[in-house]
């Protein structure tokens, strides 16, 4: 299921990014890479606000739909 799914506080494992290739490797970039850990800490306004290695990233819904947990 698209990280979108997942309700504020939860934690999940990544399972793979989809979308063209340059959005796969922006994704990467983030560190949004199968097997890593995300927890989604709020959403505002469709904008998701998630921890993902240590750090806090604020990704849009069209990207957070792109990542499979």
């Amino acid at each position: 299921m698209p990280l979108t799914m997942i309700n504020a506080g939860e934690q999940c494992e990544i399972k793979r990014t989809g979308g063209k290739a340059d959005t796969r490797k922006f994704l990467e970039k983030l560190g949004f890479t199968a097997g890593g850990i995300v927890t989604v800490i709020s959403e505002t306004g469709g904008n998701l606000i998630v921890n993902i290695k240590g750090s806090r990233v604020a990704i849009s819904k069209d990207m957070a739909n792109k990542i499979m947990v």
